[in-house]
Protein backbone atom coordinates (compact mmCIF):
# COMPACT_ATOMS: atom_id res chain seq x y z
CA UNK A 1 0.00 0.00 0.00
CA UNK A 2 1.13 3.54 -0.69
CA UNK A 3 3.10 4.96 2.27
CA UNK A 4 1.18 7.49 4.34
CA UNK A 5 2.51 10.87 5.30
CA UNK A 6 3.11 11.54 9.01
CA UNK A 7 -0.06 13.66 9.10
CA UNK A 8 -2.14 10.96 7.42
CA UNK A 9 -0.76 8.29 9.76
CA UNK A 10 -1.63 10.40 12.82
CA UNK A 11 -5.15 10.93 11.48
CA UNK A 12 -5.58 7.20 10.77
CA UNK A 13 -4.40 6.28 14.27
CA UNK A 14 -6.87 8.69 15.84
CA UNK A 15 -9.62 7.28 13.67
CA UNK A 16 -8.74 3.72 14.69
CA UNK A 17 -8.80 4.64 18.38
CA UNK A 18 -12.27 6.17 18.19
CA UNK A 19 -13.58 3.44 15.87
CA UNK A 20 -12.67 0.81 18.49
CA UNK A 21 -15.45 2.32 20.64
CA UNK A 22 -18.02 1.16 18.07
CA UNK A 23 -17.17 -2.55 18.24
CA UNK A 24 -19.63 -3.51 20.99
CA UNK A 25 -22.69 -2.37 19.04
CA UNK A 26 -21.42 -3.39 15.61
CA UNK A 27 -23.54 -5.81 13.57
CA UNK A 28 -26.69 -4.83 15.47
CA UNK A 29 -27.98 -1.80 13.57
CA UNK A 30 -30.02 -3.57 10.85
CA UNK A 31 -31.08 -0.41 9.07
CA UNK A 32 -31.05 1.94 12.04
CA UNK A 33 -28.76 4.95 11.91
CA UNK A 34 -25.76 4.89 14.28
CA UNK A 35 -26.22 8.57 15.08
CA UNK A 36 -24.28 8.36 18.33
CA UNK A 37 -21.26 7.00 16.46
CA UNK A 38 -21.45 9.77 13.87
CA UNK A 39 -21.69 12.41 16.58
CA UNK A 40 -18.73 10.85 18.39
CA UNK A 41 -16.65 11.11 15.21
CA UNK A 42 -17.73 14.73 14.81
CA UNK A 43 -16.77 15.53 18.40
CA UNK A 44 -13.34 14.01 17.77
CA UNK A 45 -12.82 16.20 14.65
CA UNK A 46 -12.82 13.13 12.42
CA UNK A 47 -16.15 13.11 10.60
CA UNK A 48 -16.37 14.37 6.99
CA UNK A 49 -12.66 15.29 7.00
CA UNK A 50 -12.54 16.47 3.37
CA UNK A 51 -15.45 18.91 3.79
CA UNK A 52 -14.32 22.54 4.08
CA UNK A 53 -13.48 23.78 7.57
CA UNK A 54 -15.97 26.67 7.50
CA UNK A 55 -18.80 24.13 7.32
CA UNK A 56 -17.56 21.84 10.09
CA UNK A 57 -15.11 19.60 8.21
CA UNK A 58 -11.34 19.64 8.49
CA UNK A 59 -10.47 20.68 4.93
CA UNK A 60 -8.27 17.62 4.49
CA UNK A 61 -7.79 15.63 1.30
CA UNK A 62 -10.17 12.91 0.17
CA UNK A 63 -7.46 10.44 1.20
CA UNK A 64 -8.30 11.33 4.81
CA UNK A 65 -11.95 10.46 4.14
CA UNK A 66 -10.78 7.12 2.78
CA UNK A 67 -8.62 6.45 5.85
CA UNK A 68 -11.55 7.26 8.12
CA UNK A 69 -13.90 4.99 6.19
CA UNK A 70 -11.43 2.11 6.35
CA UNK A 71 -10.76 2.50 10.08
CA UNK A 72 -14.43 2.80 10.99
CA UNK A 73 -15.78 0.25 8.52
CA UNK A 74 -13.43 -2.41 9.86
CA UNK A 75 -15.03 -2.08 13.31
CA UNK A 76 -18.63 -1.31 12.33
CA UNK A 77 -19.84 -1.83 8.76
CA UNK A 78 -22.85 0.47 9.19
CA UNK A 79 -20.87 3.41 10.56
CA UNK A 80 -18.31 2.88 7.79
CA UNK A 81 -21.04 3.19 5.18
CA UNK A 82 -22.19 6.49 6.67
CA UNK A 83 -18.67 7.94 6.80
CA UNK A 84 -18.27 7.08 3.11
CA UNK A 85 -21.67 8.38 2.01
CA UNK A 86 -21.43 11.66 3.91
CA UNK A 87 -17.72 12.24 3.46
CA UNK A 88 -17.34 11.40 -0.23
CA UNK A 89 -20.73 11.41 -1.98
CA UNK A 90 -23.73 13.77 -1.56
CA UNK A 91 -22.36 16.36 0.89
CA UNK A 92 -19.01 16.36 -0.90
CA UNK A 93 -20.80 17.37 -4.12
CA UNK A 94 -22.43 20.27 -2.27
CA UNK A 95 -19.05 21.33 -0.88
CA UNK A 96 -17.37 21.15 -4.30
CA UNK A 97 -20.06 22.70 -6.49
CA UNK A 98 -22.63 24.43 -4.29
CA UNK A 99 -23.36 28.08 -3.57
CA UNK A 100 -22.51 29.56 -0.19
CA UNK A 101 -26.22 29.52 0.66
CA UNK A 102 -26.74 25.80 0.02
CA UNK A 103 -23.51 24.90 1.81
CA UNK A 104 -24.60 26.86 4.87
CA UNK A 105 -28.04 25.26 4.73
CA UNK A 106 -26.92 21.62 4.72
CA UNK A 107 -23.25 21.01 5.50
CA UNK A 108 -22.95 22.12 9.16
CA UNK A 109 -25.66 19.67 10.25
CA UNK A 110 -24.08 16.87 8.22
CA UNK A 111 -20.58 17.41 9.61
CA UNK A 112 -22.02 17.52 13.15
CA UNK A 113 -23.43 14.01 12.65
CA UNK A 114 -27.00 15.30 12.84
CA UNK A 115 -28.15 15.10 9.21
CA UNK A 116 -27.91 12.98 6.07
CA UNK A 117 -27.82 14.08 2.43
CA UNK A 118 -28.52 11.44 -0.23
CA UNK A 119 -27.62 11.20 -3.88
CA UNK A 120 -30.42 10.51 -6.38
CA UNK A 121 -29.38 9.37 -9.85
CA UNK A 122 -31.30 6.23 -10.90
CA UNK A 123 -34.80 6.34 -12.36
CA UNK A 124 -37.24 3.52 -13.12
CA UNK A 125 -36.16 3.61 -16.79
CA UNK A 126 -32.60 4.91 -16.40
CA UNK A 127 -30.01 3.26 -14.20
CA UNK A 128 -26.46 3.03 -15.49
CA UNK A 129 -27.55 4.88 -18.64
CA UNK A 130 -27.65 8.37 -17.12
CA UNK A 131 -28.07 9.85 -20.59
CA UNK A 132 -31.59 8.45 -20.59
CA UNK A 133 -32.65 10.32 -17.45
CA UNK A 134 -35.99 12.06 -17.87
CA UNK A 135 -36.13 14.09 -14.63
CA UNK A 136 -35.87 17.63 -15.92
CA UNK A 137 -35.57 21.21 -14.82
CA UNK A 138 -37.28 23.77 -17.05
CA UNK A 139 -37.61 27.54 -16.85
CA UNK A 140 -41.19 28.64 -16.25
CA UNK A 141 -42.13 32.23 -15.49
CA UNK A 142 -38.63 33.12 -14.40
CA UNK A 143 -38.36 30.08 -12.08
CA UNK A 144 -36.57 26.76 -12.35
CA UNK A 145 -39.11 23.94 -11.99
CA UNK A 146 -38.24 20.27 -11.59
CA UNK A 147 -40.40 17.27 -12.55
CA UNK A 148 -39.56 13.59 -12.65
CA UNK A 149 -38.87 10.63 -10.40
CA UNK A 150 -35.93 8.87 -8.76
CA UNK A 151 -35.54 5.37 -7.36
CA UNK A 152 -33.15 3.25 -5.29
CA UNK A 153 -32.28 6.35 -3.27
CA UNK A 154 -30.65 5.59 0.07
CA UNK A 155 -31.21 7.47 3.30
CA UNK A 156 -34.55 9.11 2.47
CA UNK A 157 -36.39 8.06 5.69
CA UNK A 158 -33.74 9.71 7.87
CA UNK A 159 -32.34 12.25 5.39
CA UNK A 160 -33.04 15.90 4.71
CA UNK A 161 -32.29 16.32 0.99
CA UNK A 162 -30.84 14.70 -2.10
CA UNK A 163 -28.20 15.79 -4.57
CA UNK A 164 -30.36 15.04 -7.60
CA UNK A 165 -29.12 14.52 -11.14
CA UNK A 166 -31.41 16.19 -13.67
CA UNK A 167 -31.69 17.27 -17.27
CA UNK A 168 -31.59 20.99 -18.07
CA UNK A 169 -32.52 22.29 -21.54
CA UNK A 170 -28.79 22.51 -22.35
CA UNK A 171 -27.84 19.12 -20.90
CA UNK A 172 -27.31 17.20 -17.67
CA UNK A 173 -26.76 18.84 -14.32
CA UNK A 174 -27.50 18.49 -10.62
CA UNK A 175 -29.58 20.27 -7.97
CA UNK A 176 -30.34 19.89 -4.27
CA UNK A 177 -33.94 18.91 -3.50
CA UNK A 178 -35.24 18.88 0.11
CA UNK A 179 -37.48 15.96 1.02
CA UNK A 180 -39.94 18.19 2.87
CA UNK A 181 -40.87 20.11 -0.28
CA UNK A 182 -44.61 19.55 -0.91
CA UNK A 183 -43.83 18.49 -4.47
CA UNK A 184 -41.78 15.48 -3.30
CA UNK A 185 -43.95 12.37 -2.88
CA UNK A 186 -42.69 9.04 -1.54
CA UNK A 187 -44.09 6.31 -3.78
CA UNK A 188 -42.40 3.14 -2.52
CA UNK A 189 -39.82 2.16 0.10
CA UNK A 190 -37.84 -1.04 -0.39
CA UNK A 191 -35.61 -2.80 2.14
CA UNK A 192 -32.34 -4.05 0.69
CA UNK A 193 -30.29 -7.07 1.76
CA UNK A 194 -28.31 -5.00 4.26
CA UNK A 195 -31.53 -3.91 6.00
CA UNK A 196 -31.55 -0.32 4.75
CA UNK A 197 -34.42 1.45 3.03
CA UNK A 198 -34.16 2.53 -0.60
CA UNK A 199 -36.84 4.85 -1.85
CA UNK A 200 -38.72 5.65 -5.04
CA UNK A 201 -40.04 9.22 -5.00
CA UNK A 202 -41.64 11.56 -7.50
CA UNK A 203 -40.88 15.25 -8.04
CA UNK A 204 -43.88 17.33 -9.06
CA UNK A 205 -43.37 21.02 -9.92
CA UNK A 206 -40.66 21.54 -7.31
CA UNK A 207 -39.23 25.05 -7.60
CA UNK A 208 -35.44 25.01 -7.52
CA UNK A 209 -33.81 28.20 -6.19
CA UNK A 210 -30.71 29.25 -8.13
CA UNK A 211 -28.76 28.69 -4.91
CA UNK A 212 -29.69 24.98 -5.05
CA UNK A 213 -28.24 24.43 -8.53
CA UNK A 214 -24.92 22.60 -8.21
CA UNK A 215 -23.91 21.99 -11.81
CA UNK A 216 -25.42 23.16 -15.08
CA UNK A 217 -23.93 23.02 -18.54
CA UNK A 218 -21.56 20.58 -20.21
CA UNK A 219 -18.32 21.70 -18.57
CA UNK A 220 -19.78 21.97 -15.08
CA UNK A 221 -21.39 18.55 -15.28
CA UNK A 222 -18.16 17.10 -16.67
CA UNK A 223 -16.51 18.22 -13.41
CA UNK A 224 -19.15 16.34 -11.44
CA UNK A 225 -18.51 13.20 -13.48
CA UNK A 226 -14.79 13.49 -12.72
CA UNK A 227 -15.57 13.82 -9.01
CA UNK A 228 -17.22 10.38 -9.19
CA UNK A 229 -13.72 8.93 -9.29
CA UNK A 230 -13.45 9.83 -5.60
CA UNK A 231 -16.79 8.15 -4.92
CA UNK A 232 -15.49 4.99 -6.57
CA UNK A 233 -12.38 5.05 -4.39
CA UNK A 234 -14.53 5.63 -1.32
CA UNK A 235 -16.65 2.63 -2.19
CA UNK A 236 -13.49 0.61 -2.83
CA UNK A 237 -11.88 1.40 0.51
CA UNK A 238 -15.16 0.57 2.25
CA UNK A 239 -14.97 -2.92 0.74
CA UNK A 240 -11.38 -3.24 1.97
CA UNK A 241 -12.59 -2.46 5.51
CA UNK A 242 -15.37 -5.03 5.34
CA UNK A 243 -13.05 -7.66 3.89
CA UNK A 244 -10.51 -7.01 6.66
CA UNK A 245 -13.27 -7.54 9.22
CA UNK A 246 -14.31 -10.81 7.55
CA UNK A 247 -10.70 -12.05 7.44
CA UNK A 248 -10.14 -11.19 11.11
CA UNK A 249 -13.22 -13.14 12.15
CA UNK A 250 -12.32 -16.16 10.03
CA UNK A 251 -8.76 -16.15 11.40
CA UNK A 252 -9.94 -15.93 15.01
CA UNK A 253 -12.43 -18.75 14.53
CA UNK A 254 -9.92 -21.00 12.77
CA UNK A 255 -7.43 -20.63 15.61
CA UNK A 256 -10.03 -21.47 18.30
CA UNK A 257 -12.09 -24.17 16.61
CA UNK A 258 -10.78 -27.75 16.98
CA UNK A 259 -11.58 -30.68 14.73
CA UNK A 260 -9.82 -34.03 14.62
CA UNK A 261 -7.72 -33.05 17.66
CA UNK A 262 -6.21 -29.90 16.17
CA UNK A 263 -7.26 -26.36 15.43
CA UNK A 264 -8.66 -25.52 12.02
CA UNK A 265 -5.76 -23.21 11.22
CA UNK A 266 -3.38 -26.18 11.36
CA UNK A 267 -5.02 -27.71 8.28
CA UNK A 268 -3.22 -26.67 5.13
CA UNK A 269 -6.50 -26.25 3.25
CA UNK A 270 -7.59 -23.60 5.78
CA UNK A 271 -4.14 -22.00 5.88
CA UNK A 272 -4.17 -21.56 2.13
CA UNK A 273 -7.66 -20.07 2.21
CA UNK A 274 -6.61 -17.54 4.83
CA UNK A 275 -3.48 -16.69 2.85
CA UNK A 276 -5.48 -16.16 -0.35
CA UNK A 277 -7.98 -13.98 1.50
CA UNK A 278 -5.17 -11.78 2.81
CA UNK A 279 -3.59 -11.58 -0.65
CA UNK A 280 -6.87 -10.38 -2.08
CA UNK A 281 -7.41 -7.79 0.64
CA UNK A 282 -3.87 -6.42 0.44
CA UNK A 283 -3.95 -6.27 -3.37
CA UNK A 284 -7.23 -4.36 -3.19
CA UNK A 285 -5.88 -1.88 -0.61
CA UNK A 286 -2.80 -1.28 -2.72
CA UNK A 287 -4.91 -0.58 -5.83
CA UNK A 288 -7.09 1.87 -3.94
CA UNK A 289 -4.36 3.92 -2.32
CA UNK A 290 -2.11 3.90 -5.38
CA UNK A 291 -5.04 5.35 -7.35
CA UNK A 292 -5.39 8.11 -4.76
CA UNK A 293 -1.66 8.75 -4.34
CA UNK A 294 -0.72 12.38 -4.70
CA UNK A 295 -4.28 13.59 -5.26
CA UNK A 296 -5.43 16.31 -2.88
CA UNK A 297 -9.08 17.25 -2.71
CA UNK A 298 -10.72 17.53 -6.10
CA UNK A 299 -7.74 18.80 -8.10
CA UNK A 300 -6.12 16.76 -9.44
CA UNK A 301 -8.74 14.01 -9.51
CA UNK A 302 -7.64 10.38 -9.69
CA UNK A 303 -7.79 8.97 -13.24
CA UNK A 304 -10.82 7.03 -14.44
CA UNK A 305 -8.79 3.95 -15.53
CA UNK A 306 -7.27 3.39 -12.11
CA UNK A 307 -10.40 4.20 -10.13
CA UNK A 308 -12.65 1.96 -12.21
CA UNK A 309 -10.09 -0.84 -11.98
CA UNK A 310 -9.96 -0.45 -8.19
CA UNK A 311 -13.76 -0.30 -7.92
CA UNK A 312 -14.22 -3.45 -10.04
CA UNK A 313 -11.52 -5.43 -8.25
CA UNK A 314 -12.60 -4.39 -4.74
CA UNK A 315 -16.30 -5.03 -5.31
CA UNK A 316 -15.62 -8.57 -6.43
CA UNK A 317 -12.92 -9.10 -3.82
CA UNK A 318 -15.10 -8.32 -0.80
CA UNK A 319 -17.82 -10.71 -1.91
CA UNK A 320 -15.25 -13.48 -2.37
CA UNK A 321 -13.51 -12.84 0.95
CA UNK A 322 -16.78 -12.63 2.89
CA UNK A 323 -17.95 -15.84 1.25
CA UNK A 324 -14.71 -17.63 2.13
CA UNK A 325 -15.01 -16.43 5.73
CA UNK A 326 -18.54 -17.86 5.91
CA UNK A 327 -17.21 -21.14 4.52
CA UNK A 328 -14.46 -21.38 7.14
CA UNK A 329 -16.81 -20.67 10.05
CA UNK A 330 -19.53 -22.87 8.57
CA UNK A 331 -23.13 -23.19 9.75
CA UNK A 332 -22.77 -20.59 12.52
CA UNK A 333 -21.90 -17.89 9.98
CA UNK A 334 -24.87 -18.81 7.81
CA UNK A 335 -27.34 -17.89 10.56
CA UNK A 336 -29.17 -14.54 10.48
CA UNK A 337 -27.51 -12.21 12.98
CA UNK A 338 -24.00 -13.65 12.76
CA UNK A 339 -21.44 -10.92 11.94
CA UNK A 340 -20.26 -12.73 8.82
CA UNK A 341 -23.78 -13.20 7.50
CA UNK A 342 -24.26 -9.47 8.16
CA UNK A 343 -21.03 -8.61 6.32
CA UNK A 344 -21.89 -10.79 3.35
CA UNK A 345 -25.19 -8.96 2.87
CA UNK A 346 -23.33 -5.64 2.94
CA UNK A 347 -20.60 -6.91 0.62
CA UNK A 348 -22.96 -7.90 -2.19
CA UNK A 349 -24.17 -4.32 -2.58
CA UNK A 350 -20.84 -3.04 -3.84
CA UNK A 351 -21.04 -4.82 -7.19
CA UNK A 352 -24.11 -2.69 -7.95
CA UNK A 353 -23.79 0.56 -5.98
CA UNK A 354 -21.47 3.39 -7.08
CA UNK A 355 -21.31 1.90 -10.58
CA UNK A 356 -21.95 -1.72 -11.53
CA UNK A 357 -19.22 -4.18 -12.48
CA UNK A 358 -20.34 -3.92 -16.07
CA UNK A 359 -20.02 -0.13 -16.16
CA UNK A 360 -16.53 -0.33 -14.67
CA UNK A 361 -15.54 -2.83 -17.37
CA UNK A 362 -16.89 -0.46 -20.02
CA UNK A 363 -14.93 2.46 -18.55
CA UNK A 364 -11.71 0.45 -18.34
CA UNK A 365 -12.01 -0.78 -21.92
CA UNK A 366 -12.84 2.70 -23.23
CA UNK A 367 -9.89 4.26 -21.40
CA UNK A 368 -7.52 1.63 -22.77
CA UNK A 369 -8.76 2.12 -26.33
CA UNK A 370 -8.49 5.90 -26.09
CA UNK A 371 -5.26 6.25 -24.14
CA UNK A 372 -3.49 2.90 -24.32
CA UNK A 373 -1.80 1.16 -21.41
CA UNK A 374 -0.31 3.89 -19.17
CA UNK A 375 3.43 3.75 -18.48
CA UNK A 376 4.63 3.01 -14.96
CA UNK A 377 5.45 6.69 -14.39
CA UNK A 378 1.81 7.68 -15.06
CA UNK A 379 0.25 5.22 -12.61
Amino acid sequence: MQALTAEQREFAERAEAVAAEFADDAYTWEGDVPWENLRRLAEADLYCPSISEEYGGQGRSDVAAMLLTQAVGRECPDTGWFTYMQGMVGPRAIDLFGSEAVKEEYLPAVTAGESFVSIAISEPDAGSDVGSMSTEVTEEGGELVCNGEKTWVGGVPFGDAAVTWVRFPEGLGSVVIPYDDPGVEIEEVYTNMAGYAQTHFTIDDVVIPESHVLTRGKEAFKEQLVSLNWERLGSSVLTVAWAEAALEQALAYASDREQFDRSLDEFQGIEWRLAEMYRNVETAASLVYMSAAGAQGHDPAPPRLQTSTAKLHCSQMVEEVASEAVQIVGARAYQRGHPLEYLYRFARSRRIAAGTDEMQLNTIARALKEDGVPPVSAR
